[in-house]
């Protein structure tokens, strides 16, 4: 006997940060989207990413959640370039500070977000393979059945079967270092906090913490954080206790006596990145598209942004609004960002070595990054908030992030990001009311009249001239620049937003 076959627009491998993510963009945007999840269930075990910087709690805020956020971690300045710590309280953003927030909570909350939308979610399942033609994809899963699809979306990790499968290429760096980290009792009080010695670094402390009066409040009792540098370099994903303990013992000399390890894990500094982010109907996201150390806390953020650049641009063309080319810009515009981070860190992993010339090297850059003008421009990178896709010559606000703009409208007082919760592209006119006449896109683009009186600033650059209108895509981000002139407004509303319907 044959057995149905259940059809989606699209199919998402991983629900992870930007596998939920990915799934809310296209719910938003009314497409039927389904996530195959191996894990028994939402809960996640181990360390993972620690927070969110300010573009991403920005992206947050343009969907109305960032406050489900908020509530539940601790606002600090995390960015930080090199283990240097690098202060964004002065930046022209209402989140000019970072969030500290473990990934399992991240994960629970939009998990939530993403049950709002009815979103199924099939866990304990695994994607083991996919086959796909010109209309679709067929994707195969663990318990023997099959999902039709138009679109396959990897959201899988660094070990991505889909990527592996679809055969894209994943060049990169292999390892030189690798570290070990746990979760374990230990019956003697451990040396808590940072050590740094000739194997590199290695730190312990209380893992659970809890957030009163806006602190963060460790527990005297309770399982120990672990993370050391190994003596040498191993690749293997599933170490032992025995390998923690013996790590424990090169250290401090003594493994604290521990037992009970909750969870060990190891990572390395290898970096690597797809070599395309797309092969036909397949797509790749977030780890799935690039591995890196955690230097800097990039990983979990830039797969958030793959997931709301890629969400919109999918909708429409699964809707007929664009044609599949748009979906060429997604690498395009994410795989310089995710090739810049992956530079980065490979200078911070460099800056990392224990020797006493790297030592002196590190010094020098901490020298450099506590003047003002690397402050702002690596602080702005590392924060995500310098973002600039390459749109072609023009005004500084092309192609970069929208300002979270306080304006006046015929409906009264309304932030910017307000026009955003619901994922639709605005036309936001700041000059003569109605002077714009987009109505072969009304369908598609939000046409909103206002009027702002503050100043224009953007992250690291400053100050930027005050336009008559702007173009903004649903992911925040500016598409056309009007200077008391529509000139290339309708090439970029068809560019992004499809060919003019018949009025």
């Amino acid at each position: 006997m044959t057995m149905p076959v259940t059809k989606h627009a699209v199919v998402i491998a991983g629900a992870g940060p930007t596998g939920l993510m990915l799934a809310g963009e296209l719910a938003l945007a009314d497409i039927d989207v389904a996530i195959i999840e191996r894990r028994a269930n939402q809960e996640l075990v181990g360390w993972r990413a620690g927070g969110l910087h300010a573009r991403t709690i920005e992206i947050f805020d343009q969907r109305g959640i960032a406050g489900r956020f908020l509530s539940q971690g601790h606002i600090a300045q995390v960015a930080s370039f090199a283990s240097v710590r690098l202060d964004i309280s002065d930046f022209p953003t209402r989140h000019n500070y970072g969030l500290g927030l473990r990934q399992k909570h991240i994960e629970r909350i939009l998990a939530d977000w993403v049950g709002e939308f009815n979103v199924p979610i099939h866990y304990g399942m695994e994607v083991t393979g996919f086959a796909q033609d010109a209309s679709g994809v067929d994707v195969h899963l663990s318990n023997g059945t099959t999902l039709r699809a138009d679109y396959l979306v990897g959201c899988d990790g660094g070990r991505s079967l889909i990527r592996k499968a679809a055969r894209i290429d994943f060049p990169g760096w292999d390892a030189t270092v690798s570290n070990l980290i746990a979760e374990v009792d230990m019956t003697e009080e451990p040396e808590l906090g940072i050590r740094h010695d000739a194997l590199g670094m290695h730190s312990l402390g209380r893992f659970e913490y809890e957030i009163r009066d806006g602190k963060v409040i460790h527990p005297e009792t309770g399982p120990i954080g672990v993370m050391l540098t190994e003596r040498q370099v191993n690749t293997s994903s599933e170490p032992s206790f025995s390998d923690l303990r013996e790590a424990l013992i090169a250290v401090y000399g003594t493994d604290y006596g521990a037992h009970t390890p909750r969870w060990i894990s190891r990572f390395t500094d290898a970096a690597r990145q797809a070599a395309s982010y797309r092969k036909g109907r397949v797509l790749l996201a977030g780890d799935a598209a690039h591995v890196h150390p955690p230097d800097g806390g990039q990983g979990l953020n830039i797969g958030v942004q793959d997931a709301v650049n890629l969400g919109w641009k999918l909708a429409q063309v699964i809707k007929g609004i664009s044609p599949e080319s748009l979906l060429d810009t997604y690498h395009a515009e994410r795989h310089p960002i995710a090739a810049r981070v992956l530079r980065n860190i490979l200078v911070s992993v460099a800056l990392r070595r224990p020797d006493e010339r790297t030592q002196i090297l590190r010094e020098t850059m901490a020298e450099c990054l506590a003047m003002d003008e690397p402050r702002r421009r690596y602080a702005a990178m590392m924060s995500g908030l310098d973002i600039h896709y390459d749109l072609g010559e023009g005004q500084p606000l092309l192609g970069r992030r929208m300002p979270d703009l306080d304006l006046t409208t015929a409906r009264g007082r309304m932030r910017l990001f307000d026009l955003l919760h619901g994922g639709q592209p605005a036309l936001l006119n700041l000059g003569e009311p109605e002077s714009f006449d987009i109505a072969p896109w009304a369908d598609q683009v939000q046409s909103i009249d206002a009027q702002y009186a503050g100043p224009w600033e953007l992250p690291a650059i400053g100050a930027v001239d005050a336009p008559t209108a702007v173009l903004i895509r649903p992911d925040g981000y500016v598409a056309w620049v009007g200077e008391e002139t529509q000139l290339g407004l309708p090439e970029a509303l068809t560019t992004w937003f499809g060919p003019p319907t018949v009025v």
